[in-house]
């Protein structure tokens, strides 16, 4: 399981630091991996609170960690696993990619196009002022949307594709939204893992 390409495509985003590499992982080893962790990943679903109403999150998730810290958003507070061989690898890959080291991962399984998360940025406390957030896209395409926070009227539309990594980190947590919208088109089930350093 090797590194396929590392040419990044610099994000038209004004202000944040966006990079995308298409083909960080090849095919095969974007498939091993989507298999293994969709398998064996310890999958949740919690409950979130959106204008007083309580709904089941519209995906599943799973936390891994190497410092024990738990991570909390939108009112869920979740304690890490830890790392397995393969999420090990895959973080391995991405830290000598990037240069940045992480504590954390975050996994998002989306089972359909019902499956889904609303306009957020990742800006937690925990997170740090300036963010380092490297999501790697495993299994079915998905639309990957940006919006500036200011006026919630730039936006910038993508698509994450099996084996591409999108690392964003600068200020891009401060000055921009982002969201994996519902579709109505079918598609199969996308992991996408999140890595980042709580403190």
């Amino acid at each position: 399981m090797t590194l396929f390409d590392t040419t990044p495509e610099l994000l038209p985003l004004p202000g944040a630091s966006c990079y995308y590499y298409p083909q960080f992982l090849d095919a095969t080893a974007a498939q091993e991996y989507f298999e293994l962790l969709l398998a064996q990943t310890p999958w949740q679903q919690d409950d979130i609170t959106v204008f007083g109403k309580v709904y089941p999150q519209p995906r599943l998730t799973a936390l891994y960690g190497n410092n024990g810290m738990p991570y909390s958003y939108s009112n869920i507070k979740m304690y890490p696993h830890e790392f397995t061989s393969a999420l090990s690898e895959i973080k391995q890959k991405v830290e000598i990619l990037t240069g940045h080291h992480f504590s954390s991962c975050l996994l998002n399984l989306y089972r359909n196009g019902k499956d889904s998360n609303g306009w957020h940025a990742d800006d937690e406390k925990e997170l740090g002022p300036h963010p380092v957030i490297a999501s790697v896209s495993l299994g079915a395409t998905r639309i990957f949307k940006f919006r500036d926070k200011a006026t919630k009227k730039n936006t910038y539309k993508m698509e994450l594709t099996a084996g591409s990594l999108l690392l964003m980190k600068g200020t891009t947590q401060n000055l921009w939204q982002h969201q994996i919208p519902k579709t109505a088109k079918k598609v199969g089930p996308r992991i996408n893992l999140t890595f980042r350093t709580i403190q």
